[in-house]
């Protein structure tokens, strides 16, 4: 077909996809040329929503948004409404609240992990790595109750405390989940057919991820340093502070690093909390009336910089709570770097963000 171009749709239903979108891939014969994405199929009205609702009953509808990383949602709208309020959570509520935040990035990068390796053909990584994420999951469980939407956050603080008992067991389960990174650590580096699929795929220099507006590990493996946690800490961020990972490769292989070693500090942190964990209430007093007002409240979610926009009228309900998820602000890198590669390579151009279509259309 010389002298046009042949598309390639995909989506909304196809079976690579795990959630509805729409691509369509420009192509030469196997060479993609071109890509354009179409979001929108999952709509599902929460933002609307949440101006019928109570600021206690929000925090449970932001749960919702995503189920991977609901914690986080939770703690961003929290977090918002308190400082609108002029309240700060106890101490130890806080260190409650990055322990929680830590444990959902473990599970989220061991999930990713998973579904990634699977996009690449290595379903033996994919059924490893989402048998270990049970562990993570156990651990969630026992600590709140839940495995999906661990309802940990209230306004003011957080619902539960760590018991020594549920200390002890943490610990031991991060022992396996370390052991098992640093295994998956040498596959990702090792292993051949998997560098096959990786290194080199998907390059991403710096300027252009900071063109683009990249956020979390997808900016930081091209050498981007922006991490909330450490550029605006919250929660107990400040006493116990992570450490940033960067990587400077920028391809597929490198966003798997970064993500992986990730864990190891993730872990880390999680041992210095328990091992340090301060004493105090679990929860301050809110009023249940918000003063009027307006706020910004930015967390970094296990996919990048997550944020609410609360706009507040004095009343029980929000006037405007507007969602800034991670997965829109990287969609633009897969389309930038999608062209030169091999139509093979798309599925793991996409996943290689670790994208978010609930996410993005709320």
């Amino acid at each position: 077909m010389s002298g046009e171009r042949f598309v390639i749709p995909i989506g909304p239903q196809h079976p690579a996809l795990k959630e509805p979108s729409h691509f369509e891939i420009f192509v030469d014969g196997e060479q993609v040329t071109g890509a354009t994405l179409r979001l929108g199929y999952v709509h599902r009205g929460i933002e609307k929503g949440a101006e019928q609702r109570t600021w206690t009953q929000n925090l449970y509808l932001m749960e919702r948004i995503c189920g991977i990383c609901s914690h986080v949602h939770a703690l961003a709208f929290a977090q918002g409404v308190e400082a609108l309020a002029g309240v700060q959570a106890p101490p130890r509520a806080r260190a409650i609240r990055q322990v929680i935040a830590e444990l959902e990035r473990l599970h989220s990068h061991l999930l990713w992990l998973g579904v990634a390796a699977h996009e690449a053909g290595f379903d033996a990584l994919f059924m490893y790595s989402w048998r270990d994420r049970e562990v993570v999951m156990d651990l969630l469980e026992l600590v709140s109750g839940n495995r999906v939407n661990y309802s940990a956050n209230l306004l003011g603080g957080v619902k539960f405390d760590i018991t020594a008992e549920q200390k002890v067991r943490i610990l031991d389960g991060l022992n396996f989940i370390e052991e098992r990174v640093h295994y998956y650590l040498g596959v990702v580096n090792t292993d051949e057919t998997f560098l096959g699929r990786t290194r080199g795929v998907g390059l991403l220099s710096r300027e252009e991820a900071e063109r683009l507006g990249a956020v979390g590990p997808t900016a930081r493996a091209s050498g981007v340093t922006r991490d909330v946690r450490v550029d605006a800490p919250y929660a107990a961020y400040s006493e116990f502070p992570v450490k940033m990972v960067v990587s400077q490769q920028g391809d597929l292989q490198a966003r798997f690093v970064v993500r992986l070693d990730e864990c190891f500090e993730s872990i880390r942190v999680i041992r210095e909390i328990l091992n340090n964990m301060p004493e105090s209430e679990l929860v301050a007093r809110m009023p249940r009336r918000i003063p009027a007002g307006e706020v910004v409240s930015r967390v970094e979610a296990p996919r990048g910089e997550l944020f609410y926009f609360i706009v507040s009228g004095g009343g029980d309900k929000p006037e405007r709570v507007k969602v800034r998820t991670p997965s829109l602000a990287n969609w633009g890198t897969v389309l930038a770097t999608a062209p030169g590669h091999k139509l093979a390579d798309i599925p793991m151009l996409v996943a290689g963000i670790d994208p978010c279509f609930s996410c993005n259309d709320r």
